[in-house]
Order: C-alpha cells, then structure tokens, then sequence
C-alpha cells in the first residue's frame, strides 16, 4: 500500500510539473507574441530615441504629447535643462540633441551662419493669455522708452528675443540708435528675475510666461509693454531638427510632429484645470525638484495655429528687423529656408 502511494504521489507530482511547464510555455510564446507586435510597430521608424532639454517647471507640448500616449512607441530622453534659446538649439546643431527651441530671430542668426536646422513645428507663441513683458515695480518712475535711457534691463539672455522686443519698443518709442545703447541689458535666469526686480538689483526684467504671471499675481508691479503690443499674436519660438536628421528618421520625425501638433491642440480643447492637473502629475513623476504650483499660471502655449502650423510671416517680421539691424543682407534668407509643414497632420488645414 505504501509503495503504490509513493507511485501514486510521483504520478501527481510529475502531472503537476509538465502542467507548470505547459503554463509557462504557452506565457513566453504570448509574450513572444505581444514583443513581435511591438518590434513590428517600432519597425516603422528610424530612431526611437529623442534627445532634448527641457524647461524648469514647465512642460513642453511634446512633453505632454509623450504623457498623453500620442508619441509612442517613441520615447523622450532628457539630458538637462536648457539656459536659453540659442544654447538649445546649438546643442541641436552639434548633435548633442535632436531637437531644440528658440526664438525666430536666434534661428535665422544660425542659418545665417550657415547653420543646418530647420524649423518643423511652432513651440510657442503670444496672445492675450501669454507674452513677453517688460516689468517694473509699481512705484517706478519709468512710463515711456525714454525712461529707459541710462537704466538696467534683466533678459534671460542677450541677442535673442527679450534683447529684439526691447530695442523695437526703443525704436518704436523714437529713441536713436546712440540712446538705445544706453539702456543697459544684463543676463538674469528668469527664476531670479522676480527676485532681482523687487530688491531693486536692476530697473525692469523682461519677462515671460509663467514666470511672469506668478510674478505679477504677487502685485507691487507693473507692464510697460509687452510683444503683443508690437507684433498682435504671433508665433515666435520653434522647434528644430537637424536637416541630415530629419533626411535620415522621416518617419521618426513625422511621428514627433503629429503628436506634438495633436498635443498643442489637445492643451486648446481641454479644460484649463485638467491640463494644469496634467501638466503637474508629468512634472511630479519627472521627479527633478521643481515647483508644482507654477503650473497654476500656465493659460496657453500661445499659438494660434492650428497644430503649431508655421507660416511666413512668422519669419518674415524677424527677417526684415534683422535686415534693418544690419545683421543680414536683403535677399540672403527667405522665410522657406528655416521651416517646413511637411510633417505637421494640419498642413491641409492653412
């Protein structure tokens, strides 16, 4: 009796091990299955990889494009923050990243220099729920550009789009090009600019986005302009890809654009309070010691366009200042060589 229970409990045993292998067997080939899927999907781009620099407590349109779903299979890879528009896109230029920001007229600068970027979707842009500003406090004796003669101006950075708002408000305000010299600009990151401001460190800041609007919820100060002022709405930052990049992962590039487009218009169509809700929930799982809060001022990406579309005359505005300016020659860029719709879903929708 016992040796026919030990026989019996080998059986069970035996049973139960060819079960379990038969269980695991079947789980690898739907996990096969599942990985040939998604190597099939991935299959159709070039790189899946996108290297860039982000923004202290903000989210960028792709950023929020990844969080969404709308990017996969491609992934994001941050390698720090950026200092400002044109040390982004040069580190785009060299290879170090795949895609940059900055202001229209640093992109222009760059082809200039022979540079081989080019714009593919708008980054962000200016109407009456975002701009860029020059901010005083309160009780500051400066009302007109004249005022400014003599005084220092805080910019996140010099020949980029603070410098160019402010000496076309100079001008615009009749100053000559010997007065404009004498409204000093000083670099200043825009997370000390508030702070500079009120203990009277400097005269005025320029400032934008969410920056700015915490800034002025605060109270105590005061715009003197802002770009809307000068330009009406407009589109004035882009992103940028390398030209051989673009010419090498065209299906990788057109996936980046279509989410990022989708993104911009999914931040348009949602209701202000989920998308800052959304944007605090990618900030916090991002983990890089940032201020959930400032999320609370974010009101739009500023672009009017549909989808981020790019036109000329987003172009042309900076391409004539910079020929006024003696920077460039007239004739020597035209608005189609920065940029290109071609991978933007909206383009048939001008």
């Amino acid at each position: 009796m016992r040796r026919e229970n030990l026989k019996l409990q080998k059986i069970i045993g035996l049973l139960l091990v060819l079960f379990i292998l038969n269980a695991m067997g079947c789980k690898g080939s739907k996990s096969s299955a599942v990985a040939s899927v998604n190597n099939s999907e991935q299959g159709q781009y070039e790189t899946i990889e996108i290297r860039y620099q982000g923004t202290i407590n903000e989210v960028r349109p792709f950023e929020l494009a990844e969080d969404l779903g709308y990017l996969a299979p491609l992934k994001l890879k941050w390698i720090g923050n950026m200092i400002s528009g044109p040390q982004d896109i040069q580190t785009t230029q060299t290879n170090e990243t795949d895609v940059g920001i900055a202001f229209m007229s640093a992109v222009i600068n760059l082809k200039a220099a022979n540079g081989t970027l080019i714009g593919v979707i708008g980054a962000t842009g200016s109407d009456r729920q975002r701009s860029s500003s020059l901010v005083v406090l309160d009780n500051s004796p400066i009302i007109s550009g004249k005022d400014l003669i003599g005084k220092t101006i805080g910019v996140n950075t010099l020949a980029a789009a603070s410098e160019v708002y402010i000496k076309n408000y100079l001008v615009k305000e009749g100053l000559v090009p010997e007065e404009i010299e004498k409204v000093e600009l000083v670099i200043i990151p825009p997370v000390s600019m508030e702070q500079a401001l009120r203990s009277k460190q400097i005269h005025g800041v320029q400032m934008s986005g969410l920056v700015k609007d915490k800034a002025l919820e605060s109270g105590g100060l005061r715009i003197i302009f802002s770009d809307v002022d000068l330009f009406g709405d407009n589109t004035n930052n882009v992103y940028v890809i390398r030209k051989s990049f673009a010419d090498q992962n065209s299906n990788t590039v057109r996936k980046f654009v279509e989410a990022t487009a989708k993104a911009v218009e999914w931040s348009k169509t949602t209701p202000i309070e989920e998308v800052r809700e959304r944007m605090k929930s990618i900030i916090k799982k991002r983990d890089r010691d940032e201020d959930l809060n400032v999320t609370n001022y974010f009101k739009s990406y500023g672009l009017q366009s549909k989808g981020g579309l790019l036109y000329d005359r987003d172009l042309q505005v900076w391409i004539d200042w910079l020929v006024k300016q003696g920077d460039l020659k007239e004739g020597q860029i035209k608005p189609s060589d920065i940029y290109t719709n071609e991978f933007n879903p909206y383009n048939d929708q001008k």
